[in-house]
């Protein structure tokens, strides 16, 4: 037992963050990843990790962050409801992460400044410049690859965890049993299991379109609750409400912030839409088709340019009209209806009157011809409950005890968006998984050290 490795399940952000944290500190890591390829949720994010008090913050002008700010936005965000000791680690340690990225995981990262992401007060989304979060996966990838004593077997599902005297003492493969000097569960959520979306979220978010990872089906959680660990927020989760119809791509909630508006199928909005893309996608979720209109014009088109509404306009998913009537034609929406609402909306744009649902933010100005429009749908994107965690990553009881052996990050643990989707912050379940992985790998690789088991 004294030869075996640390032993990583998930190869997404937090168990690739797990595994060269791990190897820094001379432990042999053996990472364990049921896909084809590295992957997870992770490839299908952004790739941006928001971090306050970096270098790269600093580069372009930001000398005001810091992470006691970063925690007051997140805990306003999620009514603070999330966990104070993980909420003010995650935000202590994430611009270390960052430049621990840059310096010792030779991964690139820039703070982007394009426009401020909901729940944050400064811009601090960090990622690479171009390719989003399949670029931080093939970049972690690489670091794994190019250290001596970590190995990544894909392909590889594990089935279950093997203990003893409640000791977490390796896992069950698809191939066998594997001992571990310690186990980090890396997994993703369970958004990609209907039963457990059904039981911990409800039927609207179990009858919406899901847009994470077929892979996060939600066994570590239940092999932790097996071995009697605490969970906690399982009913949280980060919705987005704007996947262009039937099934993608992302519509970035830029084009809102930018100035769109979402309409019904009456040709209604339904609410403040800039209250951030995982709190409104509730509000289209509860729609009827759980389905919605993104409509724009001119300048707000050309300004969410260069990102990745990109995509969308690339796969044809973004329709150009000279006139509203014409619009709604294509879409099947009322005209008229949809006419007086642009015309209630130019009214809040010009300061005429007061948004009547409390929208004070119109950057585009009034929608002038020609108009744009994509059809949408709201959509669960990953889970953010899950096992209890104390600030090193360790897996807990009820009682505040930690299950000796195993550590969880990810989707497997919980997060700080709260109970629900509302509380969820730009980049919440990144941070989550980068941090918790890199904490969970560091002291994972101590315990390894210094109490290793008989």
């Amino acid at each position: 037992m004294h030869d075996s490795p640390l032993v990583i399940v998930g190869a997404g952000a937090c168990g690739m963050v797990a595994g060269l944290a791990a190897a820094k500190r001379g432990v042999r890591v053996l990472v364990l990843e049921k896909g084809t390829e590295p992957a997870g949720n992770t490839v299908r994010s952004t790739g941006l990790i928001p971090a306050a008090g970096t270098r790269f913050q600093r580069e372009v002008g930001i000398f005001d962050d810091s992470p006691d700010l970063m925690v007051e936005d997140i805990l306003k965000k999620n009514g603070y409801e999330s966990d104070p000791e993980i909420t003010n680690l995650l935000c202590e340690e994430s611009g270390p992460l960052i430049e621990w990225l840059v310096d010792e995981a030779g991964c690139e990262m820039v703070c982007y400044t394009d426009f401020l992401y909901p729940g944050q007060s400064r811009h601090r989304m960090h990622g690479p410049k171009d390719g989003y979060g399949s670029e931080l996966v093939r970049q972690l990838q690489d670091a794994l690859r190019e250290d001596p004593i970590i190995e990544l077997r894909t392909d590889i599902p594990v089935v279950g965890l093997l203990s003893h005297e409640g000791r977490v003492t390796g896992v069950e493969s698809a191939e066998g049993e594997i001992p571990a000097t310690a186990v980090v569960l890396a997994l993703n959520g369970f958004g990609g299991d209907r039963e457990m979306v059904e039981r911990y979220l409800g039927p609207e978010a179990a009858a919406a379109l899901y847009y994470g990872s077929p892979n996060n089906t939600g066994e570590g959680i239940r092999w932790g609750m097996a071995l009697g660990a605490a969970t906690e927020h399982m009913g949280s989760y980060q919705g987005h409400a704007s996947v262009a119809a039937p099934d993608g791509p992302l519509v970035t909630w830029g084009v809102v912030v930018n100035g769109a508006i979402l309409v019904n199928r009456e040709g209604r909005r339904f609410g403040c839409e800039t209250v951030g893309y995982s709190e409104y996608a509730g509000a289209v979720m509860a729609q009827p088709g759980g389905e919605a209109w993104e409509i724009f014009d001119e300048e707000v088109y050309g300004a969410s340019l260069g990102t990745r509404f990109d995509e969308v306009v690339e796969v044809g998913k973004v329709i150009r009209s000279d006139t509203l009537e014409e619009l709604a034609e294509i879409f099947g929406l009322p005209a008229d209806a949809l006419a007086q609402t642009v015309e209630e909306t130019n009214r809040s744009a010009r300061g005429e009157a007061q948004d009547p649902f409390g929208r004070d933010e119109f950057p585009g100005g009034p929608l002038e011809p020609p108009y744009y429009g994509i059809h949408v749908r709201g959509a669960l994107f990953h889970t953010q409950g899950g096992l209890k965690v104390d600030t090193r990553a360790r897996v807990l009881r009820p009682d505040g005890t930690h299950i000796q052996g195993l550590y969880a990050g990810g989707g497997t643990a919980f997060g700080v968006s709260g109970s629900g989707y509302r509380g969820y912050s730009s980049g919440n379940g990144l941070l989550a998984a980068a941090v918790l992985g890199k904490v969970a790998g560091e002291a994972a690789a101590s315990e390894t050290v210094e109490d290793p088991p008989s």
